[in-house]
């Protein structure tokens, strides 16, 4: 990953097939990218947590940035709330989203092998470890929660390179540049689209594939229960596990009360060398991780990305029934 200063980063990444216009568009906002990089690496982690103090008011309470589906999807999940507390976790999770940025761009400067102790607490540390040394393949499943960049770059310290399924971002010099900081130690990216034959790969290895759970997969999907709402979910998740065994692990990252600094947690693991018997299906196994990641919302709720339109659409049936009875 370039530091600050170093080198310009906007070579040509594929972009023959684009006018000009377009690429010029994308260099602007990746040259104005890097000028707000450049002024977060002069703050200290506790200027950065007054930053996302501030912009937080700003985007929640003046922009009022996606407060909508932010406010419906809190509403939903949170019935009992009154206003002022939906506006206070909006303004929360604005600051842990800010929050999550500064630190994608400090941590290469920060975050060590030989200094990592000192910002990263990890719980269930003998459990995580023993599937992350285990000679199979491991399906590591987080969701929009706390800072989950953080989680593959601490993996990464730690040994252990990683495989991610992303989808690309519309600027492909914005996403060079975070897929740099993605593969500082080791954890490099899959596109979304086209890589079952790379993530087989990848499981028939031995490797660990990494994958965000609560992606809206839409109408055909899998339909579960998640935070107490119908969620559509990519089938190929439990596929992995099911069709590899490959154990799946449930893991968290997300931020403790002091700034720059992270728990990295588990909330589950299904084995298949012992998984049981109602858990060997694609929905069961998906409901069963879903819940998993429920329960680390609930350690920090306004942690997770509620402006994330995770509920979309209704399922199919339910989409029929509504045409009929209309």
């Amino acid at each position: 990953m370039e530091s600050g200063g170093a080198g310009t980063g906007i070579g040509e990444v594929g972009t023959a097939d684009v006018g000009a216009g377009q690429r010029w568009r994308w260099r602007l906002e990746y040259a104005a990218a890097r000028a707000v990089i450049s002024l977060v690496q002069l703050l200290t982690p506790r200027q950065c947590a007054a930053l996302a103090n501030g912009l937080a008011w700003l985007l929640a309470d003046v922009l009022k940035v996606r407060r909508r589906v932010t406010e419906e999807n809190l509403t939903a999940v949170f019935p009992a709330a009154n206003p002022e507390q939906i506006r206070s976790a909006t303004r929360q999770m604005w600051y842990h989203l800010v929050m999550m940025g500064c630190e994608v761009v400090l941590a290469p400067r920060k975050i060590h092998s030989t200094n990592w102790r000192k910002y990263v607490t990890i719980r269930d540390k003998r459990l995580m470890t023993g599937y992350l040394i285990d000679y199979r393949p491991l399906v590591a499943v987080s969701g929009h929660y706390g800072n989950f960049e953080m989680a593959g770059y601490a993996t990464g310290l730690l040994g252990f390179a990683s495989h991610t399924v992303a989808r690309k971002l519309d600027n492909p010099y914005l996403d060079r540049y975070i897929n740099e900081f993605r593969a500082t130690n080791g954890q490099f990216i899959l596109p979304k689209d086209g890589s079952a034959t790379a993530v087989q790969k990848v499981l028939d290895d031995g490797g660990i594939i990494a994958i965000l759970g609560d992606q809206h997969a839409g109408t055909k999907g899998c339909w579960v229960d998640f935070l107490g709402r119908p969620a559509a979910c990519h089938k190929a998740v439990a596929l992995f596990t099911l069709e590899s065994e490959a154990p799946m692990m449930v893991s968290y990252c997300r931020h403790t009360d002091r700034p720059f600094h992270f728990e990295v947690g588990c909330t589950g693991i299904v084995d298949p060398h012992d998984m049981p018997d109602e858990l060997r299906d694609v929905k069961s196994l998906t409901q069963w991780y879903n819940d998993r990641m429920a329960q680390a919302i609930a350690i920090a709720p306004a942690q997770y990305w509620w402006l994330h339109r995770r509920w979309k659409e209704k399922p199919v049936r339910q989409t029929k029934k509504l045409r009929q009875a209309g």
